[in-house]
């Protein structure tokens, strides 16, 4: 099999003096340079790249970022350089912290006969944005759909987030995940959190497949591993991956108890007790007896509608009808009502955290 390099080239005017920036400074290697009588070429690697700087090329200054996990203590503790050629280096956290960005409150309401907007993401699949603000960035709610099932287009990946649910809406579609055993099929009603860095990948999915996808914070980043693959070997459904565990939960085994809100049942999803009560996730449906208006003092409540109807009332506010594929999110201490649900209401209800009070409104 034939060898193959990448380099990038770098522009210099005066190769000697960018040598010993790049070798001490920055700790590369000098590969290769020449001519001998007048060096015009140099080639340096190290930190995963291979460098070719020359001597007269026309390309502008470039910038480099080096990742590594003691910035402060690399080239001096510098975090940002210019070498004599031009080249800027910027040196950063290799694995930087996960920032979770204060919550702006607001209250949203999402319709899907307003016709937002569906875009084309990460491996061809569909997605319409049901919180537009993101309430500071602090969290991404999407709906996503595959219109033509078949094999999906993935690859063995992971998240770093803080939070993150896969609610499968409308069909179903094949999984795997990093220690939880051979793939399984997740079916409408069902869902799955997806804990910190556990590498998964989806296989397969139906026609017409429309997943419920929320990821706290908004801007998080997938990494693809190369290196994995799955399933693995291990079988480990106890781990813990950044105090959170693997859930799958089935609507089928579930019990059906008195919602936090009176009129409504719900069955409870286990997720507050296995993410340490950073979220919880409940299905909610028309119950019994008088619907009062509430308040609650969760950091972020979000709500989306898979089946039937109702009218959510807030104070100062016009009622909004709301119906299967609607989104709202309620801040905290605003007085509302979930009225008028018709008996097929079904609610699929997120909260941060798990566990929060919800009071009768005084009004």
């Amino acid at each position: 099999m034939a060898q193959i390099r990448a380099e990038i080239r770098l522009s210099t005017q005066e190769l000697r003096d960018d040598i010993p920036f790049f070798t001490k400074v920055l700790g590369m290697r000098l590969d290769m340079i020449y001519p001998a009588d007048d060096p015009q070429v140099a080639v340096f690697s190290g930190h995963g790249l291979r460098l070719r700087v020359e001597k007269g090329a026309d390309e502008p200054p470039a910038t480099l970022r080096i990742l590594t996990d003691d910035p402060h203590g690399f080239a001096g503790g510098a975090l940002e350089l210019t070498a004599p050629n031009g080249t800027r280096v910027e040196i950063a956290e290799l694995n930087p912290p996960l920032v979770m960005p204060q919550t702006v409150h607001s209250f949203v309401v999402r319709r899907l006969a307003d016709q937002a907007p569906w875009v084309i993401g990460r491996a061809g699949m569909q997605y319409r944005d049901l919180i537009p603000d993101r309430l500071g960035g602090s969290i991404i709610a999407s709906h996503i759909r595959i219109p033509d099932g078949g094999p999906v287009p993935d690859m063995v990946h992971y998240h770093t987030v803080g939070f993150q649910l896969i609610f499968c809406y409308r069909g179903w579609v094949d999984l795997v995940y990093e220690d939880q055993g051979p793939p399984f099929r997740l079916h409408a009603g069902n869902c799955v959190i997806q804990p910190p860095e556990i590498r998964h990948r989806v296989l397969f999915a139906s026609d017409n497949i429309e997943v419920i996808e929320i990821g706290v914070p908004a801007e998080h980043v997938t990494t693809i591993d190369h290196d994995m693959d799955l399933p693995n070997e291990r079988v480990n459904p106890e781990r813990l991956f950044q105090g959170q565990r693997f859930v799958h939960h089935r609507a089928e085994t579930a019990d059906w108890k008195p919602f936090r809100v009176p009129g409504f049942t719900a069955r409870d999803t286990t997720i507050a007790q296995h993410t340490g009560n950073v979220a919880g996730v409940q299905v909610a449906r028309k119950g019994k007896g008088d619907v009062p208006m509430v308040r609650h003092d969760a950091d972020i409540l979000f709500g989306f509608v898979m089946e039937g109807t109702m009218m959510l009332e807030g104070e100062g506010r016009a009622p909004f009808a709301l119906s299967a594929g609607d989104a709202f999110v309620i801040p905290p201490d605003m007085d509302t009502r979930f009225a008028r649900a018709s008996d097929d209401f079904e609610l699929l209800e997120v909260s941060l955290p798990g566990v929060f009070q919800t009071l009768l409104s005084s009004t």
